[in-house]
């Protein structure tokens, strides 16, 4: 939603908005000149119908009162997706999707065309390290867009070129059935143009019946299109590894962020930006100077005896994913995770697996259920996820005893985990490490 109001605030529209609470990125939004309120209140809506658009996210209630009023007053008004799409059907469209691993992968290949000088406009669903933004903007009329699935959004696209990262089991509130979630992936494969490339990853699951672009695989290290090979571990989760992809090899490649999971993101970038046109020289220099995506194994204090990272996994493969970069990552080292489970809906469909992969990590402090736009169910509470969690040290705690939990304790690796608000975190967790670290190096001087 940010970047779309930054987009129509970029060319010249008065933009105001609502959002349910403050945060450093509607700080910055107001910072740019839009306008943002954070209680419902019908009295900051613009009264002349005729030259107002109303966008909003399915995230927002329909019993909102703002929504209410926009919906009985005969404003126009549609989903953020379909003004996506309008914006989409302008240019040309690169489109990531997947249920995990498309906002790196679209941040990724957005900075492959503006490292090579292309250049390209951009709408990702995370900040971008290198650019500090989560809106690229450009003349050359390229757009690379991350396409969401939740609610269906990604059917208003129909790009030139495609990717489909995952369709593991998610939005089972939107779809019901795994099943028909891939159904929806499927119909979205088929509206990529006829002249275009879709890009699937080995091994997933979605029927491309109906497709009439051309299809290539990719892997992280399985022979296809587009796969990595002589892959070789370097300090502090680095990899050193080749691409081979149908024009040849491109050897020596390395990321600029760490674990396995970003070598395999970068496959599927380099195919996208591959058949687009970009060199692999050049798509070899970009991979080494980008710098990831906030929120996503964000590196956020790292030393050899403390050690922070974000990351907002919130499915149980992207958990299991993300703990074994990290076990690459610090080798032999304990690592702290505090996960914010996501959904009523996500954790009573999911907290077995929940509680499996969690059991992962050395220790564990589960926060309660950010709930975002639903009501709780019945029964449904993180504790159902914490009684099968087979660690012996974890604890369930509230939210707001977070940074005290921590302080309590002796910490060599910390990851925080969620799609909540268990962001308004990091900023104060980090300060209070450094400050440790800062202590205790104090400490060691003065003990000589």
């Amino acid at each position: 939603m940010s970047a779309i109001a930054r987009y129509y605030h970029h060319i010249g529209v008065n933009v105001s908005g609502y959002d349910k609470t403050p945060s450093k990125l509607t700080d910055a939004l107001q910072s740019e000149g839009i306008s943002m309120h954070f209680h419902g209140d019908v009295s900051q809506i613009p009264q002349d119908k005729e030259h107002t658009l109303i966008i909003y996210t399915p995230a927002v209630p329909p019993t909102f009162v703002e929504m209410n009023y926009v919906n009985d007053n005969g404003y126009t008004i549609i989903k953020r997706s379909r003004a996506l799409g309008e914006i989409a059907d302008r240019n040309t469209c690169i489109a990531v999707s997947g249920t995990h691993g498309k906002t790196t992968t679209s941040t990724l290949v957005s900075h492959m065309l503006t490292s090579c000088g292309e250049g390209c406009s951009a709408f990702l669903g995370g900040i971008s390290k290198n650019y500090g933004t989560n809106l690229l903007l450009s003349k050359n009329p390229v757009l690379v867009a991350e396409a969401d699935e939740f609610d269906r959004s990604f059917l208003q696209l129909h790009p030139e070129i495609a990717v489909i990262t995952a369709t593991d089991a998610d939005h089972l509130d939107i779809y019901g059935t795994v099943e028909v979630m891939r159904e929806a992936f499927a119909e979205f494969a088929s509206q990529v143009k006829s002249d275009g490339s879709l890009i699937v990853k080995n091994g997933v699951a979605v029927d491309l019946t109906n497709v009439t672009a051309k299809v290539y695989r990719y892997s992280y290290d399985q022979p296809c299109d587009f796969y990595a090979s002589e892959i070789t571990p370097q300090p502090c989760g680095y990899f050193d590894y080749s691409i081979n992809y149908p024009g040849g090899k491109l050897e020596h490649c390395r990321t600029g962020i760490p674990g396995w999971l970003n070598v395999e993101n970068s496959i599927a970038a380099f195919a996208c930006a591959w058949l687009h046109g970009v060199t692999p020289g050049q798509i070899k220099e970009a991979l080494a100077t980008f710098q990831g995506v906030e929120r996503r194994l964000d590196i956020r204090v790292n030393t050899p005896d403390c050690s922070y990272v974000d990351d907002y996994a919130h499915h149980p493969n992207e958990i299991a994913a993300s703990i074994m970069s990290l076990r690459e990552m610090f080798p032999g080292r304990k690592i702290t995770g505090a996960f914010q489970p996501h959904l009523y809906t996500r954790t009573h469909d999911f907290a077995p697996e929940f509680a499996r992969v969690l059991g992962g990590l050395d220790s564990l402090i589960l926060l309660d259920i950010y709930p975002a736009r639903e009501k709780p169910i019945p029964g449904v509470t993180s504790k159902i996820i914490f009684d099968d969690v087979k660690l012996k040290d974890k604890v369930l705690i509230n939210r707001v005893e977070l940074l005290n939990e921590i302080k309590k304790r002796d910490i060599d690796v910390l990851v925080t985990l969620g799609a909540g608000d268990i962001d308004r975190f990091i900023l104060p967790i980090t300060n209070y490490l450094n400050e440790r670290i800062k202590e205790e190096e104090e400490r060691k001087k003065r003990n000589g």
